[in-house]
């Protein structure tokens, strides 16, 4: 990973930090137990890990409120053994779905005018894409996989159990998170 990809991953790892927050400062989110700031923690998907006080982790966002334990649910994680290289022309919208395929369903041909990174939470993804040699490519629960700009591709469930798709998009402000338009794709 180049140190622009390592820098983008950091700053949609912000973003999702932000976008988890509310308008009351560090209010616990999960029922589950958590672990004291002091000690460390592992995280497994859908476990919740509190950290230090709010008030530390941003000198930028005020806080009126006294200082209240963050709490971060890992939604998910994924392997990912190719190198990752987000770059997108701004301005950008960075979208963060949870997308179910249910058996037999499928995602239709479209095309995006940035980037999305996904996690497989559940089930078995299969995957239609140029970028593959023989064109496809099957993801398990574990693995992470990354669209590019503009190619036509389609995911589809051939299984019999739920997909659960954790999806991180970066598209440019006003366009559609997907294209179906496959006339407005490869360009």
């Amino acid at each position: 990973m180049n140190v622009r990809s390592a820098a983008v991953l950091l700053i949609v790892a912000a973003l999702a930090l932000t976008a988890c927050s509310t308008a009351e400062p560090a209010v616990s989110q999960s029922s589950s137990s958590t672990a004291p700031p002091s000690s460390p923690s592992t995280s497994s998907p859908s476990s919740s890990t509190t950290t230090q006080p709010a008030a530390s982790l941003s000198a930028a966002s005020p806080s009126t409120a006294s200082p209240q334990p963050v709490v971060v649910d890992e939604l998910g994680r994924g392997g990912q053994e190719l190198p990752v290289d987000v770059d997108v022309a701004g301005p950008n919208q960075v979208v963060f779905r949870k997308i179910t395929l249910k058996p037999g369903a499928g995602t239709g041909l479209h095309c995006h005018d940035g980037q999305l990174i996904a996690v497989v939470e559940k089930g078995v993804f299969t995957h239609y894409a140029p970028v593959y040699p023989g064109g496809v490519h099957t993801y398990v629960a574990g693995d992470s996989l990354v669209e590019g700009a503009s190619y036509v591709h389609e995911g589809k469930n051939q299984g019999t159990t739920d997909v659960v798709l954790l999806v991180t998009y970066v598209i440019r402000a006003g366009d559609p998170l997907a294209e179906t338009d496959l006339s407005k794709c490869g360009h």
